[in-house]
């Protein structure tokens, strides 16, 4: 992942997460690897793997409150239907949302009207 650039000719060569080889960003295998030596050092029963750990980001993300367009963009998802189906928003997130109607002043009910009969 870079930092700043997108791999275009003046770009910066800064990496995010820099690899071994000068100029270059960490490997996919590199990645792997580390998530496996921590799956083994904390005894998680739970696979531990690049794309939990991203989900587990995005989720966070979600749970403190952010946009969920935001999270999107921060995921690089084209469609907002992707970040949705990869958040799995939790039920307790879709019913702890606040109805607009919910927001509005409560009235008082008003008292039946009656009406005279209409035949005597």
């Amino acid at each position: 992942m870079r930092c700043a650039g997108t791999g275009r000719p003046n770009a910066p060569e800064t990496w995010l997460f820099p690899g071994n080889i000068p100029g270059r960003p960490i490997t996919r295998n590199a990645v792997e690897l580390a998530c496996e030596k921590a799956h083994r050092a904390t005894g998680i029963t739970k696979p531990i793997t690049p794309h939990s750990l991203r989900h587990a980001f995005a989720t966070h993300l979600l749970d403190s409150g952010t946009d969920v367009r935001r999270i999107q963009l921060l995921l690089g998802h084209r469609s907002l239907a992707t970040t949705s189906r990869y958040l799995k928003i939790a039920t307790s997130t879709v019913c702890a949302t606040n109805s607009p109607l919910d927001l509005l002043p409560k009235v008082a009910p008003l008292p039946p009207q009656l009406s005279p009969p209409a035949f005597f």
